[in-house]
């Protein structure tokens, strides 16, 4: 992978953890760190090593959201413009829900408007119960492009979607846990863990299998039930990494 500047990264057998690293500017989302996020996920969607994408910030923030003051300044310079940055964003989130591995959210810390609309985007979210996660749209008079307004109502329903998004008051992760915005909330001094042992769980299970179901989910979430359960039942993936037990179906069908 390329040497970044705003994010970095480990590898561990086949996880690889990406890491926000501006903690100075509390790991906004600047065009920079929001180009290099893209190449690095790119590469891992492709990576065969790569099985399974922990992503984290570091210091007290996951993401505080895009970076105004960044943006600004690109503007000003000609370096930038708001049309290319959210084609990047759309792209990430796209690349997360349609790459056939788990990307999974390691909410840390502060969480707030752009950022909370990347991390919608996610597999699967664990947040520490210290984390605080908002969308502050409304407070900076900016309209979401991410996904905001369609993401936050199907995951804790349209009622509480508008309460957080029309007052800005942001929420715990343990408040989020409990509404089901994030899966679930530990202690910051073991969240670390907790996510690599939830990771370890998956990659217990059948990878192929896995990829499959994200795909349907994510395209039954574009469509009607009815829609849903007609690609469910004409999806076509053979599994070969359970063989035994395709063995005996094969013998008993």
């Amino acid at each position: 992978m390329t040497d970044f500047k705003h994010i970095a990264y480990y590898q561990n057998g086949s996880i690889l953890a990406i890491i926000f690293n501006r903690p100075e500017a509390m790991n906004a989302l600047s065009p920079e760190l929001i180009e290099e996020l893209l190449e690095a996920l790119t590469t891992a969607a492709s990576d065969k090593e790569v099985q399974a994408i922990i992503v984290t910030g570091a210091g007290e923030a996951w993401s505080a959201g895009l970076d105004l003051k960044a943006m600004k300044k690109g503007m000003e310079e000609g370096t930038y413009n708001l049309t290319k940055v959210n084609e990047a964003g759309l792209a990430i989130i796209h690349l997360i829900q349609t790459m056939p591995k788990p990307v999974v959210a390691a909410v840390n810390g502060h969480c707030y408007t752009g950022a909370m609309e990347l991390m919608m985007a996610f597999d699967c979210i664990i947040a520490s119960e210290e984390a605080m996660i908002g969308d502050t749209h409304a407070k900076w008079g900016i309209l979401p492009g991410w996904g905001m307004t369609q993401r936050l109502s199907q995951l804790v329903g349209p009622i509480k979607a508008r309460e957080l998004s029309f007052t800005c008051e942001p929420i715990s992760g343990k408040e989020a846990a409990r509404i089901g915005l994030v899966n679930k909330a530990v202690p910051l001094e073991i969240l670390d863990e907790t996510v690599g042992t939830f990771v370890r769980k998956i990659l217990q299970n059948s990878q192929q299998t896995i990829a499959a179901m994200k795909g349907l989910y994510y395209q039954g979430e574009q469509g009607t039930l009815r829609e849903g359960l007609k690609l469910e039942q004409a999806v076509d993936t053979t599994i070969t990494d359970r063989i035994d037990f395709y063995k005996d179906f094969e013998k008993n069908k």
